[in-house]
């Protein structure tokens, strides 16, 4: 038995060309993440900066997903302080702002929300944005008040900024 004239494999691969190219593309995500040694260099950035302004402090980065890339506590920072940072900065990645703005925004569920395992609804933590894109956040734990810790995370942005806004 032949295949008629009209459906042969060669009229019909530019329709499955076509129908191959496009169904899998709705199944794939793209997404940009953040290199360790960057992250690194970010929670270095921020414990010294408040170290410079006599705070001992905790830093953390998490990715997209709330994962810890980097941490660093300095020497007499309470060992508290780490989760007292991650939680900040997965606050960010729950918000998508910066999670004193959240605070501010959202006393409504301030309480509830500092219930959910691994949020802190409290100044210091700040996205990691790049091309428009949240890549992670920063928290920072430690110094005394949320306006300071959050100074120390912005310092760690501004020393990376230009490599952030130049990523691809």
């Amino acid at each position: 038995m032949s295949m008629p004239r009209s459906l042969t494999v060669k009229t019909l691969y530019p329709l499955l060309l076509l129908f191959a190219l496009e169904l899998p593309a709705a199944d794939i995500v793209s997404v940009n993440k953040l290199m360790p040694d960057l992250a690194m260099e970010m929670v270095q950035t921020a414990v010294k900066a408040c170290r410079a302004s006599g705070y001992q402090v905790t830093a953390v980065v998490v990715d997209r997903d709330g994962a810890a890339v980097a941490l660093m506590r300095d020497v007499h920072a309470s060992r508290f302080t780490i989760q007292i940072a991650r939680d900040k900065a997965n606050a960010v990645i729950l918000s998508g702002i910066a999670s004193g703005a959240f605070r501010d925004n959202r006393r409504d569920i301030q309480q509830e929300m500092n219930h959910v395992d691994g949020i802190l609804v409290l100044q210091g933590g700040l996205p990691i944005r790049a091309a428009g894109s949240l890549l992670g956040a920063i928290g920072v734990s430690g110094a005394p008040g949320g306006d300071k810790d959050e100074i120390c995370a912005q310092r760690a942005l501004d020393a990376v900024e230009e490599r952030l806004e130049f990523a691809e």
